[in-house]
């Protein structure tokens, strides 16, 4: 095989079809616009949910529901298998803590405990809000968590 031997795969390359170039073409006079009107006009489309002038469904419905998403809560999560690597045993662990070891970045409102992985070390934990599996690994393990 030569180098001007290449050629694409079949079916790789598509001709161009090429609108208004006579009426055999199959794309002359109307170009595959159809016959007149908005649709077949430069630019000439409705925008989404326009129902013809029509009160359009999502004004037509009732309002319903709230929304509280703008004051929620943002929630920072630490898992037990990331004390486990990184804290010593006896250790005392609070949010400064945390953020001081990376765990958390950034804005949150809360700090919370999660039960993944296994806890082998005696630790004593103050966080917002702890899962229940996370309580009972970390009071198995001799430790205690507070919620602050």
């Amino acid at each position: 095989m030569k180098l001007h031997e290449l050629k694409p795969n079949k079916g790789a390359k598509h001709r161009v079809k090429r609108l208004g170039c006579g009426e055999s073409s199959g794309h002359g006079k109307t170009s595959g616009k159809g016959n007149k009107g908005q649709r077949a006009r430069s630019g000439g489309s409705v925008r989404v949910g326009f129902e013809g002038g029509q009160m359009p469904i999502h004004r037509r419905l009732p309002k319903k529901g709230f929304n509280n998403y703008e004051f929620r809560d943002v929630v920072a999560v630490v898992n037990l298998n990331d004390l486990e690597e990184n804290f010593d045993d006896g250790a005392v662990i609070t949010e400064e803590v945390l953020r001081a070891a990376g765990f958390i970045n950034g804005r949150y409102d809360k700090v919370k405990l999660l039960g993944t992985g296994t806890l082998t070390k005696k630790l004593t934990i103050t966080v917002c809000a702890v899962s229940a599996s996370a309580r009972e690994k970390v009071e198995k393990a001799g430790g205690t968590v507070t919620v602050a």
